[in-house]
């Protein structure tokens, strides 16, 4: 009797988990079709270009490594490759300083819904219209910033066509846009930290900066180091303001990494090529990202 009860029990048991099964699969089958035409595809055959000479006029003719070869002793690849490192920097250090002060102003003073929306407005402008913007404002002749500039008695700056101020102008760009964002991102990091540390620390005497060094930082590495991550990555991948502003000028100060592929994919319509840098950025990625997840221990709280 026993038995056959168990037995009776286990049948639905086994056809409703195959049922599930079944309804799973069709869940996340959109998702894997999707990550498999539009990002495992794509990533196999970038790779294979990379080893071909390919134009649009020939068919793909296999070269080996010599594309590498090719880049290796590339001087303009070197050239994109500081003028990226140099942007990243600037981006990466303006960004995660002001979104912080940002985050941690919105944490101590107010939590309010309208502030926080205001905070990420810039982020819902597109790349391709805040470049058209700041292009205009920061018009050597007509802007509405040199005329101000002349206004208080300075002489006007080409921060579009000066090799000095290009990337600087770029990164500020792209860190009025992205810092607000950046800045919802800790503020969510710093709701996790227990108010009562703090009201500990108060209590011994401890102040804001002090609190900021010892409380704050400390356990907000995790998400701290993820959104360094997310953002080196992003900042690797700029291109839009590169595009609509200089593209690529004065004297390439402003040729980015993804610029010089452009360029030569679409330009000089030398697609192997293209490939190559595109794996070659590829890699720097995944080292540089793997590098400050290590370094940060992104793993690892101190809330544990």
């Amino acid at each position: 009797m026993s038995t056959a009860t168990t037995s009776t029990r286990s049948a639905p048991t086994r056809r409703r988990r195959k049922d599930d099964t079944k309804l799973a699969l069709m869940f996340i089958a959109p998702a894997t079709v999707g990550l498999l035409v539009f990002l495992v595809w794509p990533l196999l055959t970038g790779i294979y270009y990379s080893f071909t000479e390919y134009t649009t006029l020939t068919p793909p003719q296999w070269v080996g490594l010599a594309n590498y070869q090719e880049l290796l002793a590339d001087p303009t690849f070197w050239t994109a490759l500081r003028v990226t490192l140099v942007y990243v920097a600037i981006n990466i250090a303006v960004q995660t300083a002001v979104a912080l002060v940002i985050a941690v102003l919105m944490q101590r003073l107010t939590q309010s819904t309208i502030l926080r929306s205001l905070v990420l407005a810039p982020y819902l402008v597109s790349n391709v219209v805040a470049a058209i913007v700041f292009l205009w404002i920061l018009d050597t002749q007509l802007g509405i910033f040199n005329i101000f500039l002349q206004w208080i008695g300075f002489d006007p700056v080409a921060f579009w066509a000066s090799e000095t101020w290009v990337i600087p102008t770029i990164a500020l760009v792209n860190v009025w846009r992205h810092m607000g964002y950046t800045a919802l991102l800790l503020f969510a990091g710093l709701q996790s930290i227990p108010s009562n540390l703090y009201e500990a620390a108060r209590t011994d005497g401890a102040g804001e900066i002090t609190m900021f060094r010892r409380i704050t930082i400390p356990l907000l590495r995790p998400i701290l180091a993820l959104v360094l991550i997310m953002t080196i990555i992003g900042s690797f991948q700029v291109f839009d303001t590169v595009s609509v502003t200089t593209q690529g000028g004065p004297a390439d100060a402003s040729r980015v990494l993804q610029m010089y592929i452009y360029q030569n994919a679409f330009a000089e319509y030398e697609f192997g090529y293209a490939s190559a840098l595109s794996v070659a950025l590829l890699v720097i990625l995944m080292i540089v990202t793997f590098t400050q997840y290590w370094m940060s221990n992104a793993g690892k709280s101190d809330l544990d």
